[in-house]
């Protein structure tokens, strides 16, 4: 879309992407780029090109529709759909050369029936996330055998990991039935390529899960899967996201603000309006919680976080309509991050920045 008239946008630093790419991929194995749900609200497109320049070999998508928009786009490496193609899409999905997972029977069958000739595919492993995957992982070598009596080309065998931002000896354990059956399914005669399993925890923390390839997705864009996890590495924050004030008024100690007046001024204050509410991906659940940076100064949201609005209580400070409003990112000494924003009401960055929603451009440098 085009950037429009309102004055709210997102800001994704690609130098940033390129560099988390650098620090993340192990020397011995390859780095997939994970840009499911829009690159994380970066913008899926400009990330993957920007992964790729800096090393990456493959992109990881959660939809089919995720990888034909990168196809569309001319991004050619190898694309992974991380689970079963839907039923009917498999035809559509094999001709843009999207690597599908399989990991029931099912789907293999429906995926042989649209097959023409061999073509590669990734078999899942459940070792503990009870998600998606062939469980338990004993049933990995007769399902991997069907695959390749099937005619189909068993590229890579994957699992994924439950906890591994925060418990080792459970990693440990389901790396350790992953091996297990990928050990059994090469007895059994069959010999994927590509046997991967670290998300971005395992990729910062378990070295042993590296494998053949890695597939870091949160901390591709410079966020910490949990807190301090990959400090160390100087991971760069891609995103900012941006405004500016729309309206600014002086009220009286004692005004209420916004649907249900439930922030009261306690003295007379300033009170800036900023064109940016929860249909843009703004949490309604950051009212009265939430910060806003204005003049390099934090500011309290004020009152209920509206559909295309919010309030910001400047206090003292006499802000100007047109004035910059940082709502994720840095604005001279101060700095507000997505994963400190997810804290305030219980959730994680991840969510903070893949919700930001399409009415609101990107500009990617």
């Amino acid at each position: 879309m085009t950037e429009g008239y309102r004055p709210t946008w997102v800001d994704v630093d690609l130098d940033a992407i390129r560099h988390n790419a650098r620090v993340l991929k192990p020397e011995t194995a390859e780095l997939m780029a994970v840009v499911k749900a829009n690159g994380y609200g970066h913008g899926d497109v400009e990330v993957a090109r920007a992964a790729l320049d800096a090393g990456a070999t493959w992109a990881g998508v959660a939809l089919v529709e995720e990888g034909l928009r990168l196809r569309e786009a001319g991004i050619e490496a190898p694309i992974l759909v991380l689970s079963e193609l839907p039923p009917g899409s498999e035809g559509v999905a094999l001709a843009h050369r999207l690597t599908p997972t399989l990991a029931s029977d099912g789907g293999l069958g429906r995926l042989a029936a649209a097959a023409r000739g061999s073509v590669p595919v990734h078999l899942k492993v459940d070792t503990g996330m009870h998600r998606v995957g062939v469980w338990p992982p004993e049933e990995a070598p007769g399902f991997a055998r069907r695959v390749q009596d099937a005619g189909l080309e068993v590229e890579g065998l994957f699992t994924h990991f439950a906890r591994s931002e925060e418990d080792d000896p459970t990693t440990d354990v389901q790396l350790a039935r992953f091996l297990g059956a990928a050990g059994a399914v090469r007895s059994a005669g069959v010999s994927p390529r590509v046997l991967h399993a670290a998300n971005s925890a395992a990729t910062i923390l378990h070295p042993t899960s590296h494998l053949d390839l890695v597939r870091p997705g949160i901390a591709l864009y410079g966020i910490e899967p949990a807190p301090g996890v990959g400090a160390h590495l100087d991971l760069r924050p891609a995103l900012s996201w941006r405004s500016r004030v729309s309206g600014i008024r002086r009220l009286a100690a004692g005004e209420a603000i916004s649907y249900g007046h439930r922030y009261r001024l306690e003295r007379d204050s300033w009170v800036a309006t900023v064109p940016v509410g929860y249909a843009d991906g703004y949490p309604r659940q950051l009212t009265n919680l939430g910060s806003a940076l204005i003049g390099g100064r934090r500011h309290l949201i004020a009152g209920t976080v509206t559909m295309d609005q919010l309030m910001v209580d400047c206090g003292d400070d006499e802000v100007q309509v047109g004035e910059e409003v940082v709502l994720i990112g840095r604005q001279g000494n101060e700095s507000i991050e997505a994963d400190a924003l997810g804290r305030l009401f219980g959730t994680i960055g991840y969510e903070i920045v893949s919700r930001i929603g399409e009415r609101v451009p990107r500009r990617c440098s």
